[in-house]
């Protein structure tokens, strides 16, 4: 077992020796090595500036936004700035034909007019505290792996119960390391978010699939929201009286620009990266994950597409389910190509190759680490035969159809219906008929049933029966369309008129058609999951030891911990790149560029009249730059992944320059091997913001909250 002193010690070290180029940094590591490089850089900040808990600092702006997005606050009254992706669903929910905010765009002139999201909330970080020891206590390498893992899980569950919290407090307890390590997080959770402001979609979402995932770009990717309490000032649910938050520390916004070289840092909720995985774990995503995951999505969104195109209403219930699908369909299509283009088996195989030779020379480590790779081939092989099936049962079946998905929500009450257990029928029918009023306001009978019959088609024909539900086999061999004719005929999640009808008096759904094959997907899943558990186990177990010892095997080497959507910090420069030979990248795009994209009435590259008018007058004010440009978004080389999506960028006076909101397609391996000449962060510019704010929307009511540093 790695001892809690030396996983601080090797923290530590890596801190000491971190470089602005890789690296998610927990921020309260900070010391001054750390910090005379980022001073170097260009940064003015003390630590206590940047993170504590004793006062006021810029960890006090940043928050986890909803389920998988960072924001930050920018006034004294709680006004929150995160992406437009990531406030997309939110601004869909209040959108209708009769009021297109999707389109349109929408701005709260008033905060009468802020309009509130049930099901959204964000969380400040307030308290951090390192638990390994405790959870870690009664486990050794003897330990055998099904225990130790029982043993983790209940002296989580164990130190999560007997952990003081407020009532409106989150813990999170989250190993590090590949479970070396464990460090409990509380969170203060705010579930009364309103929204303020978000762009028009040709602004908000220009380029949208297209351009997602590249550098240059030309997008304003930003929403606006407002983070409110109780009258007592303390986080609370949605009510009429709750007033803005009091911000204990907000961002001053400039518009003094920068250059080349220049210092940036971001601070925010980076979700996931596997930077130690295994060859074998990058090989089984190179052809079996990504190609599988590819090709389910692929098949939904054209179909997403083709009735979007069709039809207005339809664009607007679809548009943010699209933009998920859309968003992962990509990304995977970049990182196996890129896996490949940057050789990072290749790399991979180097390092353990060099792992093995050193494991060798020492008869204990030997002993302690000697057969990992040999278990990395051996339980990798396993995971491969099973992972293209694992991944259609989970994208063309699980999550396939929306009717399909939707009925996994009602397992519970189903078996509680079958108890006769009232009380626990009532308690949970109240959530299940809000979730069907949200999921019917944006469900399209035809297109569901269309992807339902495509979706299933493809799984049938590209998995081996051994790994299909017996109902799957059944049916595709007659083909789907009847079947799920049928299936839309009578389900109740497929029509709210028979959905209500099951409420006023709810039966077993086991003969509904689409719980029925719902059950069938979920049982086959689970019965393939079952297969694997022990070759997965097994590859948790030689992840755990791997780290360890390379932990061990390169004491100078700077290993940040994997992200795992935990706060961390990350700073570097503005920087161009070379992507290969004879092309060269410029580090900022300006407005001329959006107009040179425009492709009028084109969902992606159609730019609102309003923003063409400024162009076209250069009417850019205080927010162009010398030469009168406008600059709309740069790129530095910060290292972030998913989840920090809507970071602040800040410069080196601690001042928001930007709004992160992408990586670059040429550093798509980025999450597993950070490609250090041409990995770069997408941002947009703060000024591109103001003069949205300012000049398009008129929201002059927003303009006086935000404090603006000059030039």
């Amino acid at each position: 077992m790695i001892k809690k002193s030396f996983l601080f010690l090797i923290m530590l070290f890596s801190v000491l020796y971190a470089r602005s180029d890789e690296g998610m940094w927990l921020p309260y590591l900070l010391n001054q090595q750390n910090v005379n490089e980022m001073n170097a850089l260009g940064c003015k900040l003390t630590p206590e500036q940047i993170f504590s808990f004793n006062q006021a600092s810029i960890k006090d702006a940043i928050v986890q936004f909803g389920r998988g997005c960072t924001g930050e606050l920018i006034s004294a009254e709680g006004l929150l700035l995160t992406n437009h992706h990531c406030g997309l669903s939110q601004v869909q929910s209040h959108s209708s034909p009769e009021n297109d905010y999707l389109t349109d765009g929408f701005w709260a002139y008033e905060k009468s007019e802020e309009l509130p999201n049930p099901d959204l909330n964000v969380s400040f970080l307030v308290a951090i505290k390192d638990v390994t020891e405790e959870i870690l206590k009664d486990i050794n390498d003897a330990t055998d792996l099904k225990e130790r893992r029982k043993a983790i899980s209940e002296a989580i569950k164990k130190l999560r119960e007997e952990t003081t919290k407020e009532s409106y407090q989150r813990i999170d307890i989250v190993p590090f390391y590949h479970e070396n390590q464990y460090i409990m997080f509380t969170y203060d959770v705010y579930g009364d978010v309103r929204l303020v402001g978000c762009p028009p979609w040709g602004i908000g979402k220009f380029g949208a699939d297209t351009d997602n995932w590249t550098w240059p770009r030309h997008k304003g990717d930003f929403c606006l929201f407002r983070v409110y309490t109780g009258p007592d000032g303390k986080p609370a649910k949605y009510a009429e009286e709750n007033i803005p938050m009091k911000s204990k520390y907000f961002f001053p916004i400039s518009l003094k620009g920068f250059k080349e070289g220049d210092y940036t840092m971001i601070l925010g909720y980076p979700g996931s990266t596997e930077r130690y995985m295994s060859s074998q774990g990058v090989e089984m995503i190179i052809h079996e994950s990504g190609p599988a995951l590819v090709k389910c999505r692929t098949e939904k969104l054209n179909i997403y597409r083709k009735h979007m195109d069709a039809n207005q209403e339809v664009f607007i219930k679809y548009a943010s389910k699209q933009a998920s699908v859309s968003n992962y369909w990509k990304y995977f299509i970049g990182q196996t190509t890129q896996l490949q283009r940057n050789k990072v088996v290749e790399k991979k195989k180097d390092i353990e190759k060099q792992f093995a030779q050193w494991a060798q020379a020492d008869p204990q480590r030997k002993m302690k680490y000697g057969k990992v790779l040999q278990d990395f081939a051996t339980y990798y092989q396993t995971l491969r035969d099973y992972e293209k099936a694992l991944v259609y049962h989970r994208e063309a079946g699980i999550r396939g159809g929306e009717a399909v998905s939707f009925a996994a929500q009602f397992r519970a009450i189903n078996k509680h219906i079958n108890e006769k257990n009232q009380e626990e029928i009532d308690k949970r029918m109240k959530g299940l008929k809000s979730a069907a009023e949200s999921y019917f306001k944006d469900y399209e009978y035809d297109l569901d049933k269309e992807a339902t019959v495509a979706i299933l088609t493809l799984f049938y024909n590209d998995i081996q029966d051994e790994m299909l539900p017996d109902i799957v086999i059944k049916e595709g061999k007659k083909g789907f369309e009847k079947y799920i004719n049928k299936m839309f005929e009578k389900s109740i999640f497929t029509a709210p008129e028979r959905f209500e009808k099951w409420a006023q008096k709810p039966y077993d759904l086991s003969k509904d058609p689409a719980f029925a094959l719902m059950i069938a997907l979920y049982d086959s899943y689970f019965t393939l999951q079952d297969d694997i558990a022990d070759a997965q186990l097994q590859i948790d177990e030689a992840n755990r030891i791997y780290m360890a010892g390379l932990m061990e095997m390169q004491p100078d080497r700077n290993f940040h911990p994997d992200a795992n959507f935990t706060m961390r910090l990350t700073y570097g420069s503005i920087a161009s790149y070379e992507p290969s030979d004879a092309i060269y990248f410029d580090f900022e795009t300006d407005l001329a560029g959006v107009m040179e994209k425009e492709i009028p009435g084109n969902w992606e590259f159609d730019v609102p009249k309003a923003l063409k008018d400024i162009y076209l007058k250069e009417d850019y004010g205080r927010y162009g730059t010398d030469d009168n440009k406008l600059i709309v978004n740069f790129i530095s080389n910060n290292d972030i992944t998913g989840g920090n999506s809507g970071s602040p960028v800040i410069n080196g006076e601690g001042h928001l320059i930007g709004l992160a909101f992408d990586g670059n397609w040429e550093a798509m391996s980025g999450d597993i091997s950070f490609e250090k000449e041409v990995q770069r962060t997408i941002s947009m510019d703060a000024r591109y913001l103001l003069l949205v704010i300012d000049k398009i929307a008129n929201a002059q009511n927003i303009m006086k909250e935000l404090v603006i540093v000059e030039k």
